[in-house]
């Protein structure tokens, strides 16, 4: 239990992070990323939704045995960017840099939830 919590909260302030300071950068994400944002409301659509979401992450890690279910929920929006980057990349359409990396630290996410999902359901079975 004290690891899925461990794991979850790490996430949670990870997520936050990385997620505040995206959503104050957008003027050193045009200069990195050329061409710039030309619909902004979707950048900070995504930077919003996405730091909610890391809620989630925080109800887990306070009791990870009542929300459960919702880690399989968590795998998948760490899978929602893992993925499509993984494929972009393999084509030829993402460069190797900042977004890539993301993304494939969300895909170690996904992995350590999943164990944590494992354990705790484990645990309780073997209380009965």
């Amino acid at each position: 239990m004290k690891t899925t919590r461990i794991i979850f909260g790490l996430a949670a302030l990870y997520g936050i992070a990385v997620l505040l300071l995206g959503l104050f950068g957008e003027a050193q994400f045009n200069a990195a990323m050329p061409p710039a944002i030309t619909h902004p409301e979707f950048y900070y659509g995504f930077h919003g939704v996405a730091l909610v979401f890391q809620l989630v992450f925080v109800l887990i890690a306070i009791d990870p045995v009542r929300y459960r279910p919702l880690m399989l929920v968590a795998v998948l929006e760490k899978l929602a960017f893992f993925g499509p980057a993984l494929w972009l990349y393999n084509s030829g359409r993402l460069a190797e840099g900042g977004l890539f990396h993301g993304a494939m630290i969300d895909g170690l996410w996904a992995l350590f939830f999943l164990l944590a999902w494992g354990m705790i359901g484990a645990k309780r079975d073997a209380n009965g």
